[in-house]
């Protein structure tokens, strides 16, 4: 409780850095919050190097200014090899597109054209920007290839500007969210894209066009998740985006912007929510005393922090989305979970701000948030009715008594995790409604709504190819499922939650596999349509967001799959027994993210006994007894996580691993080779990209190597790397996967689906 009556809105003056220093009370609630300030400083100092699933391979102390382009930049410059040719800049032999187009992928945003009713786009996590010129039914690419195609953020200004923000702000638990390279724009709906500034942003949270005036923008940048400072703020420009200027800072290093509002009746009335949170290798901080909420009567020259009624400034204050009623612009809106992500309060303020009033927290509302409410962060207003709220969560909420009572806002048929709404004002009734599964559109006010018919923005963590039937791909993907490519018209789900590893027996291809999230994996015999779990069947104590399944190249009725320890099954994946102690050094300080997990298995093709595994704080390992026994050959290797480890199939002496990481300011791709079983190794990285490398698989004397901006080759062992094939998009990939039958490499990309390659 307060000692004392303070303002009801505490003020914050803007000095020429940006910077936002609080003014200060003398009351014990102003001594707290200081407190957890100081507190989150110094916390902020000395947190270990961060980092998370797929971003904990990679970033050590966080990606620096400018990494990203220059990996780009380095993979143009090298020669391209391809089917067609060997020699430099090789014409022919692209990559082609293997689907799918009917599943869909996570969505950021949605922005209508003010022009045209029916062009529609939409804005993929890690696949670009996209366009439909059908009112949503269908979707063509129109964003460049050669680009980042992470994307956080998306806006139409009423003169017909497109700005895209790139990077996503929507930290995952597990999963995989990607930096960007700043804020873009099209003039031309989208057929040509220019840098529009903020290149160092690193991630943008939202962006809000005065629609009075299309020349000035707001710009949300939540900055790097990994590194505390650099660029978080809210940015703003009065000239089209030709300069920039921070008007406001957070309250701690690790604060960033997340949302925005304006009155459309009043545009000098802006409001900004900040969110204070970073990631770590072994823990994700998702709130702090920096989460708070703003408001500018001045178009953004000075703010005051909105305090009345809101939560304080503590560090279990998480995320939080705020919203402006078009049609009674003082009734404001603020939905807010704690840093847990579990519901912490719906807000109302009917005086623009000044006071705020939690709703009820009515049962649907607050199960809506589930356990990741910070995914979300979003609440909407219909234009024309101010009582009528919508909330994003895992499903989508309605109030019609301005936050009183709730239900469901859209049916069981509708995908989970919701993102982004925008209403079309010139057809009655019509909603479109982005989720973690793509684009669906309303034309009665949401009693019913219908899914995009072609959306090639799926993001694949692994694929795998029938041996002898390649027309029967099967994969994981973030958001949507382990899905295949046979037993119905285009490609269908068949089993998982977020989908990851997948296999098909090379010899029996009824025998299928699938694992979601954390190891939950199960096995199939008839191809998919009926699965049986073998989670409870294995043993370890901890299990990696990506635990890996592998057959035993000598009989695929040999498998293995890890957690912490190392199991394995002799009966196609029925029973289980384990066969090695915990190979890792031990769990992380946060128990809800599983670290010190196991990330890659590698049976040897000529050798039964012989197996290797990597993990991901820094272990390779290697047993010649089949799991007797266990040595560690990871001296020479750096400190990294371990992302792929792969036998020669001619030698099981020949080993190769994979390493991604950032730290103490290295750069470099990670490729590394064994000619003795891991004894001592060398560095065959030479040339390649500095960005993080996800696999390497190999065919005859040809290595191939997947990274955050391509595909490439190498014919003399790693002296020196090639680009691979053209019209790849710049999406990571993740996994890839040799087919010696038809002589094709697939290519699993994380935000535009599965690509092929005939190999040279």
């Amino acid at each position: 409780m307060r000692s004392r009556v303070v303002s009801v809105l505490a003020a914050v003056a803007v000095v020429g850095s940006g910077a936002a220093v609080v003014a200060t009370g003398s009351g014990a609630g102003d001594a707290d919050e200081r407190a957890e300030v100081q507190s989150s400083v110094r916390a902020s100092k000395q947190r270990h190097e961060p980092g998370e699933w797929m971003l904990t391979q990679r970033l050590g102390s966080g990606v620096p200014k400018g990494a990203y382009q220059r990996a780009l930049a380095q993979a143009d410059k090298l020669p391209v090899v391809s089917a067609a040719g060997n020699g430099e800049r090789a014409v022919g032999g692209g990559w082609k597109t293997e689907g799918p187009t009917n599943i869909g992928g996570r969505l950021v945003d949605v922005a209508l054209d003010p022009d045209n009713r029916r062009t529609v786009f939409v804005a993929a996590a890690s696949g670009g920007v996209w366009k439909s010129t059908n009112a949503g039914r269908t979707f063509e690419a129109s964003w460049p290839r050669r680009t980042t195609q992470a994307i956080g953020a998306m806006a139409m200004g009423s003169d017909g500007t497109l700005w895209v923000g790139t990077g996503e702000t929507n930290p995952g638990g597990g999963s995989t969210t990607f930096a960007g390279n700043g804020l873009w724009r099209s003039t031309d709906d989208g057929a040509s894209w220019q840098s529009a500034g903020l290149r160092n942003a690193s991630r943008i949270g939202r962006i809000m066009v005065d629609p009075t005036d299309p020349d000035r923008i707001f710009v949300a940048v939540s900055g790097n998740l990994f590194r505390p400072g650099g660029t978080r703020g809210l940015y703003r420009t009065e000239d089209g985006g030709q300069t920039w200027q921070k008007v406001l800072s957070g309250a701690t290093p690790t604060a960033a912007a997340v949302d925005i509002a304006i009155d459309p009746t009043d545009t000098d009335n802006v409001y900004s929510t900040f969110w204070d949170h970073q990631r770590t290798p072994e823990v994700r901080r998702y709130g702090g005393p920096g989460s708070r909420a703003y408001k500018s009567t001045d178009g953004g020259d000075s703010w005051t922090r909105m305090r009345e009624g809101l939560p304080p400034a503590r560090k279990s204050t998480g995320r939080m989305g705020i919203a402006v009623a078009p049609s009674q612009p003082d009734r404001l809106y603020l939905t807010h979970v704690d840093r847990l992500g579990a519901f912490a309060g719906f807000f109302r303020s009917n005086d623009a701000g000044e006071t705020w009033n939690r709703q009820p927290d009515h049962p649907l509302l607050v199960q809506s948030q589930s356990s990741y409410g910070w995914w979300f962060g979003r609440v909407w207003v219909t234009p024309d009715n101010a009582n009528d709220v919508w909330v994003a969560g895992v499903p989508l909420m309605r109030s019609p008594d301005g936050g009183t009572t709730w239900a469901f806002g859209a049916g069981p048929r509708v995908h989970v995790d919701q993102h982004a709404m925008v209403w079309d004002d010139r057809v009655d009734g019509r909603i479109y409604l982005g989720n973690d599964g793509g684009l669906y559109r309303t034309d009665n006010d949401g009693v019913t709504w219908r899914k995009a018919k072609v959306e090639p923005y799926t993001q694949f963590y692994t694929v795998d190819i029938g041996e002898k039937h390649p027309a029967k791909i099967v994969g994981g993907t973030q958001d949507n499922g382990c899905n295949r490519s046979y037993r119905s018209p285009g490609w269908n789900t068949y089993a998982c939650g977020d989908g990851l590893e997948t296999l098909i027996n090379p010899e029996q291809e009824r025998y299928v596999y699938s694992c979601s999230q954390y190891g939950f994996c199960e096995r199939s015999e008839d191809g998919g349509n009926t699965n049986v779990s073998f989670y409870e069947e294995t043993t370890s104590d901890r299990r990696n967001w990506k635990s890996p399944i592998e057959f035993d190249p000598n009989d695929p009725s040999v498998m293995y799959y890890a957690g912490n320890i190392l199991n394995r099954s002799t009966d196609r994946g029925v029973t289980w027994e384990a066969i090695s102690p915990d190979l890792t050094s031990g769990p992380s300080a946060d128990p809800q993210y599983p670290y010190g997990t196991i990330t890659t298995v590698a049976p040897a093709a000529t050798d039964p006994q012989r197996l290797y595994v990597g993990t991901d704080d820094s272990r390779v390992w290697v047993s010649e007894n089949g799991g007797g026994s266990w040595q560690r050959v990871d001296d020479e290797l750096p400190r990294r996580w371990v992302t792929r480890v792969r036998v020669d199939p001619t030698d099981e002496d020949v080993v190769y691993a994979t390493l991604s990481g950032f730290r103490r300011g290295e750069f470099a791709a990670h490729v590394f080779r064994s000619r003795n079983g891991g004894q001592t190794w060398r560095d065959i990285s030479s040339n390649l990209p500095n960005a993080p490398v996800n696999d390497i698989v190999l065919s005859g004397r040809q290595l191939y190597v997947a990274n955050d901006v391509g595909v490439f080759i190498s014919r003399n062992g790693g002296q020196s790397w090639s680009r691979l094939g053209l019209r790849l998009p710049r999406t990571p990939v993740m996994e890839l996967r040799v087919h010696e039958p038809s002589g094709r490499l697939f290519a699993g990309t994380f935000g535009r689906g599965i690509y092929s390659t005939r190999m040279p």
